[in-house]
């Protein structure tokens, strides 16, 4: 029997008064995998079966989380330097059918804005001035400084869309863009509030705090400030010291910080489902 005939006759049978053979028929389900997504979803739109309805929807979820979780897997193994991608994998725990061709081509044609303004000669500063005009000036994206921890910021989509974002939002896009066009620009993951780092040419292979020409605050318009203004902040904060508040970060740290972010979102509103999704996620940083 082909895949599409078995979840078809199985899908028949999700209207089982009987709990436990409902369970059965559900983990067959399961077992084929993301193949029965579209069966399911084109039966969910043509019953009026209330209880069936409600079983459909659980399944579906349930098998995105797990195709989901294989994908981000994936990226961490193998592909976590495409920081976008690692943006649209966990955007997808919330807008699970996310076009994210579409996410790419916007990001291109911010890419393109940018890109026709820059030119070999341009110094450092001059390159982050370049980036700062067209984001800021031009696109008008801004910190989200009424409600800077609303989860729609750790979105791409509805991040692109209101152009309104947190600092780890705003300094996502500012890597993705920069390194794109070949632009030494890091986060850096200073506590409670997400920077940027200017690297050396010498630095990319290795990057260390040594390494930093100067720092980039996103949510200030890319704001470009010095080691010595960190430093400041450590002590109005009363942190202990660390290497770490002033060299680069890699992808799977950011990306790492931005779920933990939507979970503190989500415990503010209260949404245990959205947390448990969210911290099954980050499992698979062990």
């Amino acid at each position: 029997m082909s895949n599409l005939s078995t979840i078809t006759a199985l899908i028949k049978l999700l209207d089982e008064p009987d709990e436990k053979a409902y369970n059965l028929i559900r983990d067959e389900i399961f077992s084929i995998g993301p193949d029965a997504v579209g069966p399911l979803e084109n039966t969910l739109e043509n019953t009026f079966d209330g209880i069936v309805q409600e079983r459909i929807q659980s399944i579906i979820r349930k098998l995105r989380q797990e195709n989901l979780y294989v994908e981000f897997v994936n990226w961490l193994n193998l592909g976590s330097d495409d920081l976008l991608k690692g943006f649209m994998l966990v955007t997808k725990t919330q807008y699970p059918t996310l076009d994210e061709d579409d996410i790419i081509i916007r990001i291109e044609q911010l890419k393109m804005d940018i890109w026709i303004e820059l030119h070999e000669n341009l110094t450092a500063l001059e390159n982050i001035k370049v980036l700062n005009h067209v984001i800021f000036d031009l696109h008008h994206f801004d910190g989200n400084k009424s409600d800077m921890t609303a989860p729609q910021n750790s979105y791409i989509n509805t991040f692109l869309e209101n152009r309104k974002g947190s600092p780890l939002s705003l300094g996502m896009l500012f890597i993705i863009l920069s390194q794109k066009l070949g632009l030494p620009v890091y986060g850096v993951n200073l506590p409670q509030h997400f920077i940027l780092a200017y690297l050396t040419d010498s630095g990319i292979k290795n990057p260390g705090q040594e390494d930093v020409l100067f720092y980039i605050n996103p949510f200030n318009k890319g704001a470009v400030f010095t080691r010595r203004e960190i430093e400041l902040f450590i002590r109005q904060m009363k942190l202990k010291p660390d290497k770490s508040f002033f060299s680069p970060c890699n992808n799977p740290d950011i990306i790492r910080r931005l779920i933990n972010n939507l979970i503190f979102s989500y415990n503010q509103y209260g949404y245990p489902d959205k947390i448990e999704e969210l911290e099954n996620l980050l499992n698979a940083f062990e």
